[in-house]
Order: structure tokens, then C-alpha cells, then sequence
């Protein structure tokens, strides 16, 4: 890869989720040639570049969730500089619930050149083996781990029309589950995705209260979860969603955000829904 015209530049690269095989060759190449390689977990990325028979001849140093914020400016200097830094995280693209969004973010305000080597996504990978419409669909990271805000979180999600895709550890996804059936119904379609792409994958279908018992008996692996968007109903009355957004400021939204979030997501118009929380508080 190296650089052009001495120009240095930051590279986002996809890594495999779990079969090798997926590594394309421009990430090898990357491997072989970048300044500095900053990766999730040096562990990983040392037996992944040895599973790949490619020896990093740059500096490789170690850029994780704790480390992020102190190494960003050197990080920068480098590709300032005229250096290619290589950003890669456990599995998966980088910045999607990983690091490298704030590294991506402090470059490209400096001006100097982000690219990105495009690979394997537990997002996108879900999304298509679910077999539930991806037409349209949105991203949601991972829940909230306190079940008063996951509920606030899931309730949010109650009238989305769109395909849900989020991540949940193995160990909190039976909670997950039983309270999305409790909150969202038992009979909404999901889809559990583990281990995907690796020797023990699997895809489990069902509705969510189906899921949640499944899950009850304790689940390994890495996790994806695509839930079906909700059907439509038409839209709903206003006074209806001011407990919604009254959650929403509770957690510190102001009322404005609050309303314009609830209403974008239930197609209720935002002046609407606004007037009915400021009549419901005048009593």
C-alpha cells in the first residue's frame, strides 16, 4: 500500500469475524506495509498476521477503548507527518461499536486523509442471514446495561418500522430478550446470530419470547441480534407518546431532541407531539 507522494493517511481496515479466509488481500498488504499498525488487541492481530503468513514491518501498538483518548494525537502526528497508520480491531470494521471513530474523527478534522479497506461486518453479515427485510435498517451498538434504561432503550424501538441490528453479550442476552418479548411482544420477529462466520455459527429464528426461553439455558460466543421491524399501524395519537418522551428527558435529553427523536420514529410530527407533552404537564 505505502504512501503516495509522501502524503501520509489513515486506513480503517475490515478484519476477518472469524474464518481467515475472509481476509482480503489489500488487508495483508496493509499488514506487510503500514508505518504503524494500531490495533484492538496486539494478541490477536500478531496471530492473525501469522495465520496469514504476513509479517508487520511497522511499529504496532496497542489502541483499545482505555487507551484511545492518549494515543490519538501521536496517532495523528504520524499520519501529519507523512506516516500510514492501520487501524484494526478484534474482528470486524473498525468504529462500528469498536475504536477507531475517534481517530478517524481527530484526522479528519485535521484535514488528512481517511480511507478505508472495506471487509467482513457482523452487521451486515447478520442482516443478510436473518432473512428479514433489509431494505431499510438501522444500527443500535449495544444496549444499555441497566435494565430501567435497556427498557427505555427497547421502548424506543416499540413503533420502529425499519430492521433492528444490535450486539448483546452472551451473558446478558437472556435478559435482553425476555424484556424485549415483555416490551415490544412476545411474537416479534428476531433473530439471534452467534459466532458467525467460525466452525460452531448459528442462526436461531423465532419471535422473541421463543428466543428469550432459548436463551434462558445460557449462550457462548459473540452475538448479534436483528429484530423485525415493527408493523405498521398507522400513526399513533400523540398523548400516546409523551410518557416516551418524558423517559427520554428524564435521562437528560432537552424536551426539544426528546419529542423530535419519539416523533421521527413513530411518524407523529414533531410540533404535535411537542404540544402534547407541554398540555399533559399543564395538567
Amino acid at each position: 500500500m505505502g504512501n503516495i507522494s509522501g502524503t501520509g493517511r489513515l486506513v480503517l481496515a475490515a478484519t476477518p469475524l472469524g474464518d481467515a479466509g475472509d481476509a482480503s488481500p489489500r488487508l495483508v498488504a496493509a499488514l506487510r506495509t503500514s508505518d504503524v499498525v494500531a490495533a484492538e488487541d496486539t494478541r490477536r492481530l500478531r496471530a492473525l498476521a501469522s495465520t496469514l503468513d504476513v509479517v508487520p514491518t511497522g511499529r504496532i501498538v496497542s489502541y483499545y477503548d482505555s487507551v484511545e483518548a492518549a494515543r490519538t494525537p501521536g496517532l495523528v502526528e504520524t499520519v501529519r507527518d507523512g506516516g500510514t497508520v492501520l487501524v484494526v480491531t478484534d474482528a470486524g470494521m473498525p468504529s462500528v461499536s469498536d475504536p477507531g471513530f475517534r481517530l478517524a474523527s481527530a484526522c479528519a478534522e485535521a484535514g488528512l486523509p481517511v480511507t478505508c479497506l472495506p471487509g467482513p461486518s457482523a452487521v451486515t453479515t447478520a442482516l443478510a442471514v436473518s432473512a428479514l427485510p433489509c431494505d431499510r435498517f438501522c444500527f443500535e451498538g449495544f444496549p444499555p446495561r441497566k435494565t430501567g434504561e435497556r427498557g427505555r432503550w427497547l421502548s424506543a424501538l416499540r413503533e420502529e418500522p425499519r430492521t433492528t441490528v444490535f450486539f448483546e453479550s452472551p451473558h446478558r442476552l437472556a435478559d435482553t430478550l425476555a424484556q424485549a418479548a415483555e416490551l415490544l411482544g412476545a411474537q416479534r420477529p428476531a433473530v439471534v446470530c452467534r459466532e458467525l462466520t467460525k466452525t460452531h455459527e448459528e442462526v436461531w429464528r423465532g419471535g422473541l419470547g421463543e428466543l428469550a426461553a432459548w436463551a434462558e439455558a445460557g449462550v457462548r460466543g459473540e452475538i448479534t441480534v436483528v429484530l423485525g421491524g415493527a408493523e405498521a399501524t398507522g400513526v399513533p395519537d400523540p398523548a400516546s407518546l409523551v410518557g416516551a418522551v418524558e423517559e427520554r428527558v428524564a435521562d437528560g435529553e432537552r424536551l426539544k431532541d426528546a419529542a423530535a427523536t419519539v416523533a421521527s420514529a413513530t411518524g407523529v410530527g414533531k410540533k404535535e407531539l411537542y404540544d402534547a407533552v407541554l398540555r399533559s404537564r399543564r395538567g
